[in-house]
């Protein structure tokens, strides 16, 4: 799976205003309901889904890294979207406590184990390179980020 295959330009945030976790999700989940609008999601229920998910354990994974994900009703299809927060969202990374400055999100239909892995498992592969991760940061936009990240999933 190719992370070009579920994540759109107009799914990247650049700066993510939100200062916290919640807030994080809430403008995450607003951003994803209205750009995949035929999706039929519904930014309350992609929050909610998300946050138990949180209340399930952090999924801030350390070095500045979190992978928000949760299993959506009625979603056919994975809907990915990547946000930078240059100031840093506290993500309670059980890892190093470093505030999540790249989060990158999934959303995923209830019956799709094999493909949610396989996209966190592609999400994890990427951000592994600190190389890479200090390229999204400097990105000075929108395009340059959407760009970085494609050119880095086509090297796998």
């Amino acid at each position: 799976m190719k992370i070009a295959e579920i994540l759109t330009q107009e799914m990247v945030i650049p700066d993510l205003a939100a200062t916290d976790k919640v807030e994080a999700l809430r403008e995450l989940s607003t951003h994803m309901c209205a750009t995949a609008s035929g999706a039929g999601l519904s930014a309350d229920g992609v929050f909610k889904a998300l946050n138990e998910r949180e209340r399930l354990g952090s999924t801030g994974v350390g070095e500045g890294i979190a992978i928000p994900h949760a299993k959506i009703p009625k979603l056919t299809n994975l809907v990915a979207a990547f946000a930078r927060s240059r100031a840093g969202v506290p993500f309670d990374s059980k890892i190093d406590n470093v505030p999540a400055r790249l989060i990158f999100v999934l959303l995923v239909p209830e019956d799709s184990a094999g493909a949610h892995l396989k996209a966190l498992a592609r999400i994890s592969r990427l951000l592994k390179s600190s190389f890479f991760r200090d390229r999204l940061l400097a990105a000075p936009d929108v395009t340059a980020v959407y760009q970085a990240i494609l050119e880095e999933d086509a090297k796998y």
